[in-house]
């Protein structure tokens, strides 16, 4: 019974969480189009996705505790990820011009979300809570989640720009912050993302065993690359000015680069050979 009063709970917090996330994106939408005002949708979709966030969240609680300790096999780890992502989005949004990532990251949100739910667990991947490797696990999370964000604003930046050269804007000036913003945004995401990056890889180094064994170098080895991509990105526009396509493609680069690191290894490990992960 209380199993399936557990299930009855996640299936009733998926849907009201994937809800909201698409009331959120179909105001944005709507404004998008010149159908609503930028001063009534900004804060009517930053509610549904805060209240989405808060629901989704309340499922991750049930979805990802257990007695063994956090279980962050792969469903529930990219559900996670949206959360945070979208999360961090409704937090920052209140004070900077962030809303139109809301395009990206809810739908993305909404549908790790309902992955999550419809997949299941493949194989169970726990990590002890109270743990030194937690550092590790929680300071990973956090800085793919920034420089998730950080690759949903370069889209932005490249949707931005294709529209500007083709001089077919439309109603994307008066939605998007202007060209010179989104760049500054762009970096202001990377460079944090980037500092939580290195903090992970570095913990990674003092807690966890083995981190150069068979089932963890390539994980590594990946992971460390794009940690290069986006140190030479910073670089390039400190010494250099990089800006434009050029941040657009590092970033992109660096960010797939961590997800291959990431969920391809979880995807090889728990989906082809039903190992944890």
């Amino acid at each position: 019974m209380a199993e399936i009063g557990a299930q009855m709970i996640l299936s009733l917090t998926t849907w009201i969480a994937f809800a909201f996330y698409a009331l959120a994106v179909a105001v944005l939408l709507a404004a998008l189009r010149g159908r609503l005002a930028m001063q009534r949708a900004e804060p009517l979709a930053l509610g549904l996705a805060a209240a989405a966030a808060l629901i989704h969240g309340a499922h991750l609680w049930f979805a990802l505790w257990t007695p063994a300790g956090i279980d962050l096999s792969l469903f529930n780890a990219v559900s996670l990820l949206g959360w945070l992502m979208a999360l961090m989005l409704v937090v920052a949004a209140v004070r900077q011009p962030l809303h139109s990532l809301g395009l990206v990251v809810y739908p993305f949100a909404a549908l790790a979300l309902i992955l999550a739910q419809a997949l299941g667990v493949p194989t169970a991947t726990t990590v002890p809570v109270g743990a030194s490797v937690d550092i590790h696990v929680i300071t990973s999370v956090v800085a793919y989640a920034i420089l998730g964000l950080a690759s949903a604003q370069a889209l932005l930046l490249a949707w931005q720009e294709g529209a500007l050269r083709r001089r077919r804007a439309g109603p994307i000036l008066g939605f998007l912050p202007p060209l010179q913003g989104m760049e500054a945004l762009l970096f202001q995401l990377v460079a944090s993302g980037f500092v939580m990056l290195s903090v992970a890889l570095i913990s990674g180094w003092l807690f966890v065993d083995n981190l150069f064994a068979q089932d963890l170098v390539h994980k590594t080895v990946i992971s460390m690359t794009g940690w290069l991509v986006f140190a030479g990105l910073l670089v390039g526009r400190s010494l250099a000015g990089w800006r434009g396509r050029t941040a657009i493609r590092w970033t992109l680069w660096g960010f797939a680069l961590l997800a291959v690191a990431y969920f391809g290894s979880k995807i090889v490990l728990e989906l082809i050979l039903g190992k944890a992960a």
